[in-house]
């Protein structure tokens, strides 16, 4: 873990008013996954922000909030691979404020950072796997449709919402979860270390807790915020510096027409049903 330093300011710049201690902050908020949409995480769109963010040399840390209620393991992995490659090449300790949640994949990249501050209300947690969908056995054939579906490879099907289930689909899609699951763990386990304060059997069960419940298990170090976290450690002179996608030429934002449209007032259904498993 990089040492955390303080840089004095000299004579001069403490009479100029200049010299002050620059922080980037890199704001992480929405659900992760790879399809690149507004309010969306992903590698692609995290990965140039981080980089502008550890560029900053006088830097003496990098602050990263999260707000995250998860999503994709793949993402969430990548994203939090990339904070500890900059952080290790770049020697910079990384603090992680999580806001109103860092759960799931959101919980996966704040283990990223080297201490993770909480608010007393924050939803922290879930550590866990969740594959989720519907089924229709028997719809089609009330509306009178017959459904065609011809696979080469006895497996395809699988998860087919208008088949029923089999045991061996169940079987074999609950090893898949298990998988991602254990990497999940590991990664916890190897980032978090002796702070984690109770059994495997208490933390990764998919639970998830209060801030406050968080930093009494080990998950999270400190109740804090942003501001007050950094002018105790840094001092009043400090600028925060939010470091922000580029805009396209003129500020035009995206406009989608029928297809388009349809396309993201679905993603929008989708993210609101993922943040509305923990109540927000």
């Amino acid at each position: 873990m990089a040492k955390l330093t303080t840089p004095k300011r000299n004579w001069l710049q403490r009479l100029t008013g200049r010299g002050k201690t620059v922080i980037p902050v890199v704001r992480l908020h929405g659900v992760i996954a790879a399809e690149q949409r507004q309010g969306r995480l992903n590698i692609a769109t995290v990965a140039p922000l981080l980089k502008r963010a550890f560029a900053i040399r006088s830097a003496p840390a990098v602050a990263i909030i999260v707000n995250s209620p998860g999503g994709s393991p793949v993402q969430s992995r990548l994203i939090a691979k990339r904070i500890r490659d900059l952080a290790e090449e770049h020697d910079r300790p990384v603090l992680v404020f999580v806001e109103d949640a860092a759960a799931s994949g959101g919980y996966f990249i704040a283990v990223a950072g080297d201490e993770i501050i909480v608010d007393p209300s924050s939803i922290v947690g879930s550590i866990g796997v969740i594959m989720a969908g519907f089924g229709f056995v028997g719809a089609l054939e009330k509306l009178g449709i017959e459904r065609r579906v011809h696979t080469a490879g006895n497996n395809k099907s699988t998860l087919d919402p208008f088949l029923p289930e089999k045991p061996s689909d169940i079987e074999r899609i609950k090893q898949v979860e298990t998988d991602i699951h254990n990497t999940f763990i590991g990664v916890v386990k190897t980032r978090r270390g002796s702070r984690l304060k109770a059994a495997d059997e208490a933390l990764f069960t998919g639970e998830w807790w209060t801030g406050t419940r968080a930093v009494e298990l080990g998950l999270a170090d400190a109740i804090g915020d942003l501001h007050e976290t950094l002018h105790t450690r840094y001092g009043a002179h400090i600028a925060l510096k939010v470091i922000e996608p580029k805009r396209s030429w003129f500020g035009i934002p995206r406009l989608s027409f029928g297809a388009g449209l349809s396309r993201d007032i679905a993603a929008t259904i989708e993210d609101r049903a993922i943040w509305g498993r923990f109540g927000l």
